[in-house]
């Protein structure tokens, strides 16, 4: 039997499990020359959170990442990880956008794409598979796998079936939240590579402290290949440890054949560099067994404890952790992985937060509900989908059908500021953080977010306003990013809490012109009027204005759009509470909104 290959996420899926995606390239590159010479079968290094990452915090260009990564790895392929219709984004993108995206990946460098779709709905990855045999590369079809009454063997086996009539090169069973136990994954793997012709991988995280037994049955049981991660970025919500991994099989007729010394000093490397990026280690870096009953991965509960300290209601996890099953439920029993993830674990804490189930719902669940996302697995709950779309008809087709071109469009929007094909679908990924990462880029004002000293060092953070707090055992990292004028009585500080964007106000009554009188009665901490009334518009959830929908004037109807918002990825669209006239609007595009203010006045109608 031939050797087992390995392929280590390191260079993607490791730090973006452990250190919230923030490994930079220059950390990467100069361990590149020893990586190149262990001999993976592949280095996943591209794709999943990575392109955001670059773009958002390190203010780098992703593309240039993979252009030096390519030239640093000339011995070993890369691979990245591509969510079908979804590309890198949140959102499905036209065909000509797929096929542009890929054929620039590949020629940039990427040789194996692993495609999936969150539904696992294989008409979202027919065009992606497509574009890759296009471009002579290599396609694995990836089953996301998770358990629920609609979930079983025959239906993973029957969908590897289709991504193989589909031209796929291989398949990858992806435990996306380390939910396979090994009896079961031996079951699996023996399944596909029975009816399969083309090889089987698997891909288990270590949440649970079971990814090392499934991977060993998996590889008694046929498959060909198996995911790691280098001993330092290793265990927890990421996966086993490539060291132990090529230690357990060494000597039997599995062995992998890469030198164990190697991979030990590679290791060393990476512990030391582990340790500067200390600020954005997730408190859920050890054992977890919690995914086994509520099938929550443990990113998904790092995103949840900062949607539920925005509300000063962390003490609430364990409503939201037994709420997201019901939700998923209600929706079918989508897999938990970007973006079904989100779209639940939002709408869990919705539910909980505003204490009446979908009294305020997303729009991505309004689009999941409406079919945009593909085919939920299961029935969905008619009463939650009448309460979320109406009488709206449910598209039964593939959702990117509707999708006329759009690569032209994009090209239109982003103008001059973009100088490749490249920078273009960097803006059709994430338009708005893109747009911004391409503005500094021309000016000359890239800086990416500063990296702290570890602990016990002489050395002081880079910026005077940023620092760490630990309250009751939590410890939080602070950026100062802005002040009001110092004559104001009442001065707005904007600062992040990791990373999460806050809003306070400072007493300054020894300032020159500072009065009591500067500052109205009923006034909150952003200078808008608290929520008292009933044509008063509040949001549910601290959060970002994405649109405003309505004009000072304008008259409406109760239930009538009246804002959109977004917090955590997902948007909601804020609907009038009463009828009547627009008299205020007290938010614009972009501004930071919490619970309790009045972000639009309506005068209502006697």
């Amino acid at each position: 039997m031939p050797r087992i290959h390995i392929t280590d996420t390191i260079l993607r899926d490791a730090h973006q499990s452990l250190i919230a995606t923030r490994l930079r390239t220059g950390d990467m590159l100069p361990i590149c020359p020893k990586l190149d010479q262990v001999g993976y079968w592949s280095l996943e290094a591209w794709g999943g959170a990575t392109f955001d990452a670059c773009v958002r915090f390190l203010k780098e260009d992703p593309w240039e990442r993979l252009r030096q990564l390519r030239k640093a790895l000339p011995n070993t392929r890369l691979q990245m990880l591509l969510r079908g219709q979804n590309l890198l984004g949140y959102r499905h993108y036209s065909d000509d956008v797929v096929q542009a995206f890929v054929q620039h990946a590949a020629a940039n460098g990427i040789d194996v794409f692993r495609i999936f779709d969150a539904l696992n709905d294989v008409r979202n990855m027919r065009t992606a598979i497509e574009a890759v045999r296009a471009a002579d590369k290599h396609a694995q079809g990836a089953i996301c796998y998770t358990t629920s009454p609609v979930h079983d063997i025959p239906a993973f086996v029957a969908m590897g079936k289709e991504l193989e009539n589909m031209g796929c090169d291989s398949i990858a069973i992806k435990d996306m939240a380390g939910l396979l136990t090994p009896a079961t994954a031996a079951e699996l793997t023996a399944a596909l590579v029975k009816q399969l012709r083309i090889p089987v991988q698997i891909h288990s995280h270590d949440t649970a402290g079971l990814a090392a037994i499934c991977h060993y049955k998996a590889v008694e049981n046929g498959a060909f290949g198996i995911d790691t991660a280098i001993s330092s970025f290793s265990g927890g919500t990421s996966h086993p440890a490539t060291e132990s991994m090529v230690a357990a099989l060494r000597h039997t007729e599995f062995d992998t054949g890469l030198d164990l010394q190697l991979l030990q000093e590679i290791g060393f490397y990476f512990r030391e560099v582990r340790k500067k990026y200390h600020q954005f280690e997730s408190e859920f870096t050890g054992l977890d067994t919690r995914v086994q009953v509520n099938q929550v991965p443990g990113g998904m509960i790092s995103n949840l404890s900062n949607q539920l300290r925005e509300q000063g209601a962390l003490g609430r996890m364990n409503e939201v952790l037994a709420e997201i099953p019901r939700v998923r439920e209600d929706l079918g029993y989508p897999p938990l992985v970007t973006p079904t993830s989100q779209i639940v674990g939002t709408q869990a804490v919705l539910n909980v937060i505003t204490g009446e189930r979908y009294k305020s719902i997303t729009n991505e669940v309004k689009f999941y509900l409406q079919g945009r996302y593909g085919a939920p697995p299961g029935k969905v709950n008619p009463i939650v989908r009448q309460m979320a779309i109406g009488n709206e008809d449910v598209i039964d087709c593939r959702p990117a059908d509707l999708l006329p071109p759009e690569l032209d469009k994009l090209r239109a929007e982003i103008g001059s500021l973009a100088e490749s094909e490249e920078d273009v679908l960097t803006y059709a990924m994430f338009p708005d953080i893109g747009r911004e990462f391409l503005q500094q880029r021309a000016a000359g004002t890239l800086v990416a977010e500063p990296l702290e000293p570890p602990p016990g060092t002489d050395g002081s953070s880079s910026s005077a306003t940023e620092f760490n707090i630990t309250l009751h055992g939590e410890t939080y990292h602070i950026k100062v990013t802005g002040s009001g004028h110092r004559t104001n009585h009442r001065r707005p500080l904007f600062l992040t809490v990791d990373g999460i964007p806050e809003e306070i106000m400072v007493e300054a009554l020894d300032e020159p012109g500072a009065t009591e009188e500067n500052t109205p009665a009923g006034q909150l901490q952003g200078g808008r009027p608290r929520a008292t009334e009933p044509g008063h518009v509040t949001t549910s959830m601290p959060g970002t204005v994405v649109e405003v929908l309505v004009q000072e004037g304008d008259k409406i109807a109760a239930g009538d759009p009246v804002l959109v918002t977004e917090a955590m990825k997902m948007e909601t669209e804020i609907q009038a509470p009463v009828s009547g006239t627009i008299s205020a609007i007290n938010v614009s595009k972009g501004d930071s909104v919490n619970p309790d203010e009045a972000l639009i006045i309506i005068e209502e109608n006697r």
